[in-house]
């Protein structure tokens, strides 16, 4: 058996393997990085200034922000291929007091994006950026065509929003350069846990709250190893190889390949080979979103884009094995490159030959149940 983890993940400075190269560039992430400065201090700022030009009465307050989505989740790759763009969710949040100050509260969710939108494009035409507005749930920021910057904007309560704005600003996350460079995740539960509002163009507002997702994978992150990380980046590095656009959902391939991950130590390709030999069967048996049982992430997908999927994972799955069963490294690396593209790198040189006695061993231990200790008994 071949060993292909080299291929997939390495720590050797002088080689580029596939994760290497699904990052963006130093470039890309300092771009998306400044501009989500320059984003939320115009926001920041020109939210309160539109609404009181608007006639609301008293103070305004100024928007906070959190990151969300898989730049949080340390799950973002780069584009494979157009139209395909790197994302990063940044999500504004007012205090529900804005939305009490109408009569109606689909009247505030236009209000918010409308403010948001007329405070944003100053900033948007300076830069030479798109503003689209065809996004139901967002304000979507092109920067550039392989990047945009999506602004969901949210109402909290009052109370929770005075809380929200006291914890950061002691944290000093009010200041230009920690805003971005400081991680939110230390004030992130000063949110309140059920009434957290997505303004919603066409249905005014729904209860949507991103952090229960983000909890749960960062909870199977740090129970089953950053192994785990990287393999849904693979994933969906094969998604974005073969569906140029749609294809499943990154939530969805989350919640598929999680329950199906067991660690492979040093050994990214069998851990990658075991989630995706069960990825076709789950998808045909239903996924739901793991943080709301009721919400199915496959019938979101459809039944024939469902089954478009299981049957490319199946291939996956038969080339994968194809590849480390074979005894020549760059049939396996011709293979390979056939369904994750040309970033997976073309180095037979790297491949190792692998005993069955050191697959067993990259197998990670589980711990077997105490044995039982019984009372001694004397006659």
């Amino acid at each position: 058996m071949l060993n292909l983890s080299t291929l997939f993940h390495t720590t050797v400075e002088d080689k580029d393997a596939f994760l290497d190269n699904l990052n963006l560039t130093d470039e890309e992430k300092s771009q998306l990085e400044t501009a989500r400065v320059d984003i939320r201090n115009c926001l920041r700022e020109g939210i309160p200034a539109v609404l009181q030009a608007q006639g609301f009465e008293g103070e305004v307050p100024k928007p906070r922000f959190f990151t969300q989505g898989s730049w949080s989740y340390k799950t973002l790759n780069a584009p494979a291929k157009e139209p395909q763009q790197a994302d990063l969710d940044d999500g504004a949040y007012l205090p529900m007091t804005f939305v009490k100050q109408t009569k109606r509260p689909s009247t505030a969710s236009q209000i918010f994006f409308a403010a948001a939108e007329q405070a944003l494009t100053p900033l948007v035409e300076k830069n030479n950026w798109t503003m689209d507005p065809g996004k139901d749930t967002c304000i979507r920021i092109e920067i550039s065509k392989r990047a945009h910057i999506d602004v969901p904007l949210y109402a909290i309560p009052d109370d929770e929003f005075l809380l929200l704005k006291a914890s950061m600003e002691s944290r000093g996350f009010d200041s230009i350069a920690e805003a971005v460079t400081k991680a939110e995740r230390d004030v992130w539960t000063a949110l309140p846990a059920d009434s957290v509002l997505l303004a919603h163009r066409k249905e005014n507002w729904k209860k949507s709250d991103p952090r229960p997702l983000r909890d749960w994978f960062v909870g199977e992150v740090e129970a089953k190893g950053a192994q785990l990380r990287r393999v849904v980046r693979y994933l969906k590095a094969f998604r974005d190889w073969r569906w140029p656009e749609g294809g499943p959902s990154s939530i969805l391939l989350m919640a598929t390949a999680a329950p199906l991950f067991e660690a492979q130590h040093g050994r990214d390709d069998l851990a990658l080979l075991g989630v995706v030999a069960g990825m076709a069967a789950s998808l045909r048996a239903g996924v739901a979103n793991p943080t709301d049982q009721n919400e199915s992430l496959t019938a979101r997908l459809g039944p024939e884009k469902v089954e478009e999927a299981a049957q490319a994972f199946e291939a996956l799955e038969k080339y994968l094995r194809g590849a480390l069963d074979c005894n020549d490294p760059e049939q396996a690396c011709i293979w390979i490159i056939d369904k994750f593209g040309e970033r997976f790198p073309n180095e037979p040189d790297w491949v190792k030959t692998s005993s069955v006695k050191d697959t067993v061993a990259a197998v990670a231990p589980v711990a077997g149940p105490s044995p039982i200790v019984g009372r001694n008994k004397s006659a």
